[in-house]
C-alpha cells in the first residue's frame, strides 16, 4: 500500500526550505517530506556559490526602477521587492530568536549597497532615483554623491586610478546585507527533521498523476541505486528550480499550459587577496549592458561565506540547454508542447539582442572578463582573479514574452503549486511563500493568520505607507539580525 503523506515538497532550496518551516509552524501536526535529487539539500540556486547572495530589497538594483520614455521614475517596484525583503528579515529575526536559526553570522552579514555609474546620462538617471527614493521611508538614509573623495571613502577600489573628468555617481545605504542562502537553507532543514519531517536525498521526482481522491501521486527514483518508489500527497509544491516547469507539465494541471523557460547560466570573478577584499566592503551595481537580461547587471561584491571573506564581479552569461547546473542536456528540448511552441518561438525573434549578447559573453577571454572588471575597478590585475562557474537560471516564458521575475503556478483547487522564474527569488522567498499560502490554503488562513502574526510582526500591513513603523521594524530587525550600518 503506497503511505499518504499531508505534504511533500519536491526540491531541497531555499523555496522549499521556507515553505516547510511556515508549514510546520502552522501545522505542527502535518506530515512533510522533501525530496531532494542531490545528495545534499542546498546544492543549485540556494548554493551560497552559485548566486550573489544580495538580500536583494531593490537598494542597489537598478532594473526595479527603470528610467520611462518620458525620463521619469516611479519607485513603486523597488519599495514593492524592499517590502518583501522586510518580511524576510522579521520571519529570520522571529525565528532566531525561538532557537530555529543560529548565529545570525552564519548567514546574514552587513554590506553596504551600493550603485555606481558613469556617463553623463546614466548620472542623471542615477540623480532622478536617489531624489525619487530619499523620501521613502524603507530607503530612509540612502546616500548620493558625485564627489570622487566620497566615493572613494564608500568603495576606495572603485576610484583608485579612475580617469580625471569622467563623470561618475554613487548612492550607498549603509544597512545593505549579504546573505549566505546556502547555510540558511542547510539551517532550516535540520530544524524541520528535528520536528518531524522527512528530508530524502539522492530522490528523483520523476512523475506526478491526480488520484482519483484527489491526492496526488508522487513517482521518483533512487539517484543511488535506481529504485523507483512512489507516495501519495495532500498537497505538493514543486521548488525545483529550472526543472519545476517539467514536472508541472508532467502532472497535467492546465494552468501550466502556455509556459516554457529560457536557461541562463553565469560566472563569476572571484578574488580572496587579503589586501584586495579588504579594501571592499559593498555590494555595487551598475547598469546592464546592451540585450542583457536584468539578472546580468554588473556588481562587484562583497561575500562572507562559512565566516571567510571574498570578492565577486560578474556576473558573465553562458547557455547550457540544462535547466539546472545539474540537470540534463536534453532539458530545453523535452519542455517542448503543442501549446508552448509557438511563444517560445516568438520569444527568440523578439530578443535578438539577448541571443548577441550571449554569443559575445561567450567569447571571452579570462583577460576580457577582467577588462569588465576594470570598468569597476581600474587597477584589478588578471592573475588575482579566477573565475567560478555560478548557478543555472531558467526564466519564464509566456504569451511569447521573457520575463525576469518569479512567478507561482497553482492547480485550480490548491492542491499542487510550483515556482517558475529566477530573481529576486530567496531574497523574497517569505513573501512568496505566503502568497502561495493565500493562493493553496484560503479555508484555512483565518486560522492562521494570528500564527503568522506571531512569526512576522508586521504581517498584514506594508512598511513604507507607516514611517514610524517601517524605522522600528527596520531597527528592531537589524538588532536581532547583527546587521550594523
Amino acid at each position: 500500500m503506497t503511505e499518504t503523506v499531508d505534504v511533500v515538497l519536491i526540491g531541497g532550496g531555499i523555496m522549499s526550505a521556507t515553505l516547510g518551516t511556515l508549514l510546520k509552524e502552522l501545522q505542527p501536526d502535518w506530515s512533510i517530506v522533501v525530496l531532494e535529487r542531490l545528495g545534499e539539500v542546498a546544492e543549485e540556486s540556494s548554493n551560497a556559490w552559485n548566486n550573489a547572495g544580495t538580500g536583494h530589497a531593490a537598494l542597489c538594483e537598478l532594473n526595479y526602477m527603470p528610467q520611462a520614455a518620458d525620463g521619469s521614475v516611479d519607485p513603486a517596484k523597488a519599495v514593492q521587492i524592499n517590502e518583501q525583503f522586510q518580511q524576510s528579515r522579521q520571519f529570520w529575526s522571529t525565528l532566531v530568536e525561538r532557537g530555529v536559526l543560529g548565529d545570525p553570522k552564519t548567514f546574514i552579514n552587513s554590506a553596504p549597497h551600493m550603485t555606481f555609474v558613469r556617463g553623463e546620462k546614466d548620472v542623471a538617471y542615477l540623480r532622478k532615483r536617489y531624489e525619487a527614493l530619499k523620501a521613502q521611508p524603507l530607503f530612509e538614509g540612502i546616500e548620493y554623491s558625485e564627489d570622487s573623495r566620497v566615493i572613494n571613502g564608500w568603495a576606495p577600489l572603485l576610484m583608485q586610478q579612475r580617469r580625471k573628468g569622467e563623470p561618475f555617481a554613487a548612492t550607498r545605504v549603509p544597512a545593505g546585507t549579504d546573505v549566505d542562502f546556502g547555510a540558511l537553507t542547510h539551517q532550516l532543514f535540520d530544524h524541520l527533521q528535528s520536528q518531524g519531517a522527512h528530508v530524502v536525498t539522492n530522490t528523483e521526482v520523476r512523475k506526478l498523476t491526480r488520484n482519483d481522491d484527489g491526492t496526488w501521486q508522487v513517482r521518483y527514483r533512487r539517484t543511488v541505486g535506481t529504485t523507483p518508489g512512489r507516495l501519495n500527497a495532500r498537497f505538493v509544491f514543486v521548488g525545483a528550480g529550472g526543472w519545476a516547469l517539467k514536472l508541472l507539465q508532467s502532472s497535467g494541471i492546465p494552468e501550466i499550459r502556455g509556459y516554457g523557460v529560457f536557461p541562463i547560466g553565469g560566472q563569476f570573478l572571484k578574488t580572496t587577496a587579503p589586501e584586495i577584499v579588504a579594501q571592499h566592503k559593498a555590494k555595487v551595481y551598475s547598469q546592464a549592458s546592451v540585450g542583457a537580461p536584468p539578472m546580468s547587471v554588473p556588481h562587484l561584491d562583497t561575500r562572507v561565506v562559512d565566516g571567510e571573506a571574498s570578492l565577486l564581479f560578474g556576473p558573465f552569461a553562458t547557455f547550457s540547454p540544462k535547466f539546472l547546473k545539474r540537470g540534463r542536456l536534453t532539458d530545453i528540448v523535452a519542455q517542448v508542447r503543442a501549446h508552448n511552441l509557438g511563444p517560445m518561438l516568438k520569444v527568440a525573434f523578439t530578443n535578438v539582442d539577448l541571443i548577441k549578447y550571449l554569443v559575445g559573453e561567450l567569447s571571452k577571454t579570462h583577460r576580457k572578463k577582467v577588462d569588465s572588471l576594470r570598468v569597476f575597478m581600474p587597477t584589478a590585475k588578471d592573475e588575482d582573479w579566477s573565475l567560478i562557474q555560478a548557478g543555472q537560471r531558467a526564466q519564464v516564458m509566456k504569451g511569447g514574452a521573457l520575463q525576469f521575475g518569479t512567478e507561482v503556478v497553482a492547480s485550480a483547487d490548491g492542491s499542487i503549486a510550483g515556482l517558475l522564474g529566477a530573481s529576486p527569488g530567496a531574497s523574497t522567498a517569505v513573501s512568496i511563500m505566503l502568497g502561495l499560502l493565500g493562493r493553496c490554503f484560503p479555508d484555512r488562513m483565518g486560522e492562521w493568520e494570528p500564527l503568522l502574526a506571531g512569526l512576522l510582526p508586521e504581517y498584514g500591513r506594508t512598511l513604507n505607507d507607516r514611517p514610524a513603523a517601517a524605522r522600528a521594524s527596520l531597527a528592531a530587525t537589524a538588532e536581532t539580525l547583527a546587521i550594523t550600518a
